[in-house]
């Protein structure tokens, strides 16, 4: 290993370490949010929910989008539901999707301004 990757002495900073654990959120919360992270990790999900941050659509209308199936639509939707990434509503027999808040929105703006701020995309 580089000798810039590791400490070359064993001093902790107490008081440093003290300030992160105090913030530092339970670890159920910790889980949840490397959940989400990591149902953010497939770009079929990450394009159901950058066409969900522009527009609230119907299963149809994804399926049309995105080129697939509706089942295939939906057993996406239902894993970013029990997250609540997502959310539903129902008018007459058809149901619509939305994302479930702005946080949502805002992370995917966010990795997005990230992403093409880094001028490597095509």
């Amino acid at each position: 290993m580089s000798e810039f990757t590791i400490c070359s002495i064993n001093l902790i900073n107490e008081a440093k370490v003290t300030a992160v654990r105090n913030v530092t959120p339970p670890e159920a919360i910790l889980v949840r949010l490397a959940e989400t992270f990591k149902v953010l990790g497939d770009p079929t999900r990450v394009r159901i929910l950058h066409a969900l941050s522009l527009e609230e659509l119907c299963v149809c209308d994804i399926a049309s989008l995105l080129g697939t199936t509706k089942s295939a639509i939906s057993h996406q939707l239902r894993l970013l539901r029990s997250l609540r990434i997502v959310r539903h509503r129902k008018d007459g027999r058809i149901v619509y999707y939305s994302l479930d808040d702005s946080h949502v929105g805002n992370l995917l703006r966010e990795g997005l301004s990230h992403i093409t701020s880094q001028g490597e995309l095509p």
